[in-house]
């Protein structure tokens, strides 16, 4: 049995605009040292599957620097590999159709790079999950039961706000689908909500591709899903592990400090046995701390230079706090350079911010601070 990969790295950057203006979601800083692609790039390579594609849309220049020639992941390869697919553009596309706005219209623009794949099956994955899950459970459970598709889900409770983001599936006792909720509008409780995780036969892909350019379908859920429900064998896989969806700026904040103050999370996500996180590695030098520093609660990456109070913050590498300063509930990204005197809380900056001396700035944990990238304040 041998599996391939697709990664969607842009499908959900509408969710979190501050944070994908210049970058992919799949190239959004996260945890202290990671990018969100590093947990569905760890999940597949603990899996075995070391041949894997990213399909891009634009913004992709800091994903094509932080993935490299896939060598921190095991992934630099004569054969196999990761493969950065950019969007496939003809000189007669126009504005309406030179790029994709859904999973099914990525594949179509792939067809090509599909058809090439020689593995038996096909694991497709968005980016905005954040989780440590063994995909090989979920591809035995695929082949055991003879299913067309199986998508990894998770019961949880859904409020109506979240549900109008997701889509959720209801299954019989046999885990076989019997209806699609997608993005609906007024409905709250108990869902099986899909983790954007799905396997599927390599041929049956090619054939619901084909299918699709064929018939000019667009949603893989609606076109493909829902109209076959009947006919063929669909299936969920309840995955009872730890995962965040990012779904929005509030979220990312919340589930970033999460990782601080819930050491249970900690462990599902980085102390998982033989399914490590793996991520860019850069030689850095150790943080320094200065006498006058004092760090609660806190990721602190290497690199870092602090002299003043950090508390129950995430601070990337090379950040610099300056003396007397205060940062609290705070995430701090690569680069950011805080003066003397200075207050923080429930901040985000992004790379290269610069925030000057005596400046006092605070936000919520529902509506953070944001500091866009090389902003001075």
């Amino acid at each position: 049995m041998s599996a391939a990969g697709i990664i969607f790295s842009n499908i959900h950057d509408s969710n979190l605009p501050e944070l994908t203006r210049l970058r992919t979601m799949a190239s959004v800083p996260f945890g202290c040292r990671y990018r969100l692609i590093d947990f569905t790039l760890s999940n597949m390579v603990n899996s075995n599957i070391d041949n894997i594609s990213v399909i891009t849309h634009y913004n992709y220049h800091s994903l094509m620097d932080h993935i490299g020639s896939g060598k921190d992941w095991d992934l630099a390869r004569r054969s196999g590999g990761v493969k950065i697919l950019p969007p496939y553009i003809t000189a007669y596309a126009n504005n309406v159709n030179s790029l994709y706005r859904s999973r099914l219209e990525a594949l179509k623009s792939i067809n090509y790079s599909i058809s090439k794949l020689t593995e038996d099956y096909v694991v497709l994955s968005d980016c905005d999950v954040i989780c440590n899950v063994n995909l090989n459970d979920i591809i035995e459970d695929h082949i055991e039961n003879n299913a067309d598709i199986t998508i990894a889900v998770k019961k949880m409770h859904v409020t109506q706000d979240l549900a109008k983001i997701n889509v959720m599936f209801e299954s019989d006792e046999n885990n076989r689908i019997t209806d699609v909720l997608a993005y609906p509008t007024n409905f709250e409780g108990e869902a099986d909500v899909s983790l954007n995780i799905v396997v599927m036969k390599r041929a049956y892909l090619q054939n619901i591709v084909l299918d699709a350019i064929a018939h000019n379908y667009t949603s893989l859920t609606h076109d493909i899903i829902y109209r076959n429900l009947n006919k063929c064998n669909f299936r969920v896989y309840k995955y009872d592990g730890y995962f965040a969806c990012i779904s929005s700026f509030a979220d990312y904040f919340s589930h970033s400090m999460e990782i601080i103050n819930n050491p249970e999370i900690r462990a599902n996500l980085f102390e998982v046995k033989n399914r490590p996180v793996y991520t860019k590695v850069r030689n850095s030098a150790p943080t320094y701390y200065s006498e006058s520093s004092n760090v609660k609660n806190s990721l602190i990456a290497d690199g870092c230079i602090i002299h003043g109070n950090v508390e129950n913050s995430i601070l990337f590498r090379g950040v610099k706090i300056g003396k007397n300063t205060t940062v609290k509930n705070s995430i701090l990204f690569q680069d950011t350079f805080t003066g003397e005197n200075v207050y923080l809380n429930c901040v985000i900056t992004d790379k290269n911010a610069v925030i000057r001396d005596g400046r006092t700035l605070s936000g919520h944990e529902t509506l953070p601070f944001y500091i866009a990238k090389s902003k001075m304040i």
